[in-house]
């Protein structure tokens, strides 16, 4: 018997959630699963996640590490135990897909080499969309947001989409992708980087969306990130509307 360490890939909806991290007087993602996972396995479990989202905010994809100890069983023969029972004392909104045995070394933050997010909006009122999907009515010029999307690349300093007071050893962050996507009834705003800064990407699509109504220009973007000034970029957007939607590691 001696203590081993897990993955759990997972996916939530963050609609009643204070975002993924444990805090007081309020119920977050790793409260439930900490739970759960302390009543399967009962003994106190701990968890360490990929990162953390803000309240109301979603996950297709999220991992996170824990330890526990227990006989040492191997990587398929864990999760056909456990699964659909760890499953099963989770509310509809959270959902494991996987418990991956990796080295007691492994670490579902640091080791995090890129993370993805993708942002909805829709533009005609439709209520399966509500709460999942941030509704636009007016047009926006997506050619200009795409442009400005572009200029991101050029850039590693985000100071200024940061939320403010952040304890942060940093705030560059290599981005690696943005661009806009049309679907049946709006925009997709995907974007992967090594690292994101706390209200980031709602930042980011807040002023480029200010820029798709034109109250901003795309050359405007570069004036912002060189501020380095929270208050010279747009409006962050409804969480409603953003996902976390890849996590990559080197070894899963």
């Amino acid at each position: 018997m001696h203590r081993q360490r897990y993955f759990l890939e997972l996916a939530y909806k963050g609609t009643v959630y204070h975002g993924w991290q444990i805090q007081p007087n309020a119920v977050s993602v790793q409260e439930i699963l900490e739970k759960a996972l302390s009543t399967l396995f009962r003994q106190k479990i701990e968890t360490v996640g990929c990162g953390r989202t803000d309240t109301g905010v979603h996950a297709s994809q999220f991992f996170a590490h824990f330890d526990c100890v227990g006989p040492d069983v191997g990587r398929d023969s864990l999760e056909a135990r456990y699964l659909t029972s760890l499953n099963a004392l989770l509310p509809y909104d959270i959902a494991v897909k996987r418990i991956i045995r990796v080295n007691d070394d492994a670490h579902a933050r640091f080791d995090a080499t890129q993370r993805s997010y993708q942002y909805f909006i829709h533009h005609h009122k439709d209520p399966f969309k509500h709460n999942f999907s941030w509704l636009v009515k007016e047009s926006l010029d997506v050619a200009e947001m795409t442009k400005a999307a572009s200029y991101l690349l050029d850039y590693t300093d985000f100071s200024c989409f940061s939320k403010s007071n952040t304890q942060v050893f940093t705030n560059n962050c290599k981005i690696e992708n943005a661009e806009w996507q049309k679907n049946e009834d709006g925009l997709i705003f995907v974007i992967s980087a090594d690292r994101f800064l706390r209200n980031m990407v709602r930042a980011i699509v807040g002023t480029l969306v200010e820029i798709g109504r034109h109250k901003l220009r795309a050359e405007a973007i570069h004036q912002i990130i060189q501020s380095k000034d929270r208050s010279n970029a747009g409006t962050s957007v409804p969480a409603c509307g953003l996902y976390l939607t890849k996590i990559q590691y080197p070894y899963i």
